[in-house]
């Protein structure tokens, strides 16, 4: 039976409202805070033509003091002067009282569309608790469920998108994890069949996972139905991962019988259908010391998260507040150093633990900022103590600013490192921060550590004489994502580039006549709303003073038929997203100017 709604509270009203709906509320709103931001600068513009005019007034009046005969219309000018300074000072003191308001609004209208677009995990999965008890008291089958983080907020579409290949993993585990009391007791185990459901982040992944402590899989029966299937020819290998990933396929099912749990074959094919079409993936795998566990791996399009906000290498990043274990400010001079690195010491006595301390910067693959740049002492150790792949890691940073919850938006589809990168949130004014994968950044410190490449995260290779020789021009990066923008801008700043930065074709159109600077070379995206690329590439060809521009396209757009009406307009090369490599777009921005 469909579970009952829960009671309202008296007098309130329950309005069923579509989850599109909800979404689009969400995005709205967040689009309108970011428009708002970029108005705060008129507070500031008015008050800079007050404080002119004042100086304007006071000038004048000089110069009537020294001037007797211009006196009477000089000091006229002054009056007038005065009343226009009066006047742009209260615009502006106007003009910032409602900026601020405006915001405030905007900040209550997305905290709420945000709140009615994530629920607790309850909300949607906690009847499946009820119902797997009942099946298993049904079956006469005694089991322990263990259910954990359910409180965790998550969209309700995606959880309701999860609910039936839930209760169908958790009706699959009850089958074929249950074992009889004695077979349980001579393992060492208690008599109750043990299921879990647990809902939790991984970086800027939702991972649900379904477990028992039963037998774990039966491969050889997994192998020796996939060969009655056709599905492992008779002298194919039979490694694990191959048959773990066999049993998704629509009808398999190693049960003896069919009976009301299982043995149909649609229960893991329902899985894989649902996480392919969440565009997430899902695995099932053994557990130790023994049993199953079935992990669906989701993007998180949107959750809320405290962030902490650090910089390294001149750069904002944000690291997952539940992973800071603390925040250190030490004296360098009273560190010990062991192999050239420096040596965090956490904890007392017996219990104490030694960590090397690893710049961000380095792992990163980036040039930390100088001291004085960064605005920080050096002889001042600024640390993050990180828990991650099951220990700690500690991080030197440069500056830490502060803590805030941010909307966590999916990592960029190219060009930044996976390994890496969680994420990216949006402060306020619309500017972008990457969030880093604690467990991504341990790995990379101790692949560091132990002398292995580091790798590069959106980070050039050296320069070499060539390269030093272009790194004074100007590159106008034109493109609607902000996600990419930055990507594309921080690349090439890391090369040494200039970078300016317009949101479509019609807005890099109007700063390129406009001519407010020189502009060497343009990188643009295909697909931008007022004016696309091609349009833009056709516009600059003719024009006689961009005519000889370089110009890039850089596109997810492949097909040959748009790569040749790109070429054929004028673009002097055109490159994917999908197949991305940083170096290759240096080496053609190289070739090019």
């Amino acid at each position: 039976p469909a579970p009952a709604p829960e009671p309202a509270e008296s007098g309130a009203a329950i309005l069923r409202v579509p989850g599109e709906a909800v979404e689009a509320l969400a995005r709205a709103s967040h689009d309108l805070t970011s428009t708002l931001a970029a108005q705060a600068p008129a507070a500031e513009g008015l008050a800079r033509l007050a404080r002119l005019a004042r100086d304007m007034r006071v000038g004048t009046e000089a110069l009537a003091a020294k001037s007797d005969a211009e006196a009477p219309a000089l000091r006229a000018l002054a009056a007038r002067l005065g009343g226009f300074a009066r006047e742009a000072a209260e615009l502006s003191r106007r003009q910032a009282a409602a900026t601020s308001a405006i915001e405030g609004a905007a900040f209550r209208v997305r905290t709420e569309a945000e709140r009615l677009a994530l629920v607790p995990a309850e909300t949607v999965l906690g009847p499946l608790a009820r119902s797997i008890r009942e099946t298993a008291r049904e079956q006469g089958r005694d089991v322990d469920l263990d259910l954990r983080g359910l409180d965790l907020p998550v969209e309700r579409g995606l959880l309701q998108a999860l609910k039936d290949p839930l209760l169908h993993a958790l009706r699959n585990a009850l089958s074929h994890g249950w074992q009889s009391p004695e077979i349980r007791r001579a393992a060492g185990k208690p008599e109750a069949l043990r299921l879990g459901l647990e809902v939790a982040v991984r970086g800027s992944r939702l991972q649900v996972t379904v477990a028992d402590d039963g037998p774990g899989p039966d491969l050889a029966r997994i192998a020796s139905t996939a060969r009655a299937r056709g599905l492992l020819a008779p002298g194919e290998a039979d490694d694990p991962e191959t048959l773990l990933r066999l049993v998704f396929e629509p009808g398999f099912s190693t049960a003896e019988a069919v009976d009301t749990l299982s043995g149909r074959g649609y229960g893991l094919s329902v899985a894989a259908d649902a996480a392919r079409q969440l565009l997430g993936s899902v695995r099932l795998e053994p557990r130790e010391p023994a049993g199953t566990a079935l992990v669906f791996s989701l993007p998180l399009s949107a959750a809320r998260r405290s962030l902490l906000l650090v910089e390294a290498g001149g750069r904002t990043y944000a690291l997952p507040g539940g992973a800071v274990e603390r925040l250190l400010r030490l004296d360098r001079a009273a560190l010990p150093v062991a192999m050239g690195r420096t040596i965090l010491r956490v904890g007392d006595g017996k219990a104490a633990t030694n960590h090397p301390v690893t710049d961000l910067a380095e792992i990163l693959g980036q040039a930390p900022a100088a001291p004085d740049a960064a605005g920080q002492d050096p002889a001042i150790l600024i640390a993050v103590l990180l828990r991650a792949g099951g220990g700690r890691l500690a991080l030197g940073v440069e500056r830490l600013h502060d803590v805030r919850a941010l909307l966590v938006l999916p990592a960029p589809s190219f060009g930044s490192d996976p390994d890496l990168i969680a994420g990216t949130a949006v402060l306020p004014g619309d500017v972008p921060v990457l969030v880093l994968d604690p467990e991504g950044l341990a790995a990379r410190a101790s692949a560091t550590s132990a002398g292995l490449s580091a790798g590069t995260m959106a980070q050039a290779p050296r320069s070499t004489t060539s390269q030093r020789a272009t790194a004074r021009a100007t590159i106008l990066v034109v493109d609607d994502s902000i996600t990419t923008r930055t990507l594309e801008k921080g690349i090439l700043e890391a090369a040494g580039y200039r970078v300016v930065v317009c949101v479509d074709g019609q807005d890099a159109l109007d700063r390129l006549r406009a001519e407010i600077e020189p502009v060497d070379l343009v990188l643009a995206d295909v697909e931008m709303p007022r004016l696309d690329g091609f349009g833009l590439l056709k516009a600059l060809r003719a024009d006689p003073r961009f005519a000889r521009l370089p110009t890039i396209l850089m596109t997810s757009r492949g097909d040959a038929a748009d790569v040749s009406r790109g070429l054929d307009l004028g673009a002097d090369a055109y490159l994917t997203k999908q197949k991305f490599d940083q170096r290759h777009l240096l080496d053609t921005i190289g070739q090019l100017l």
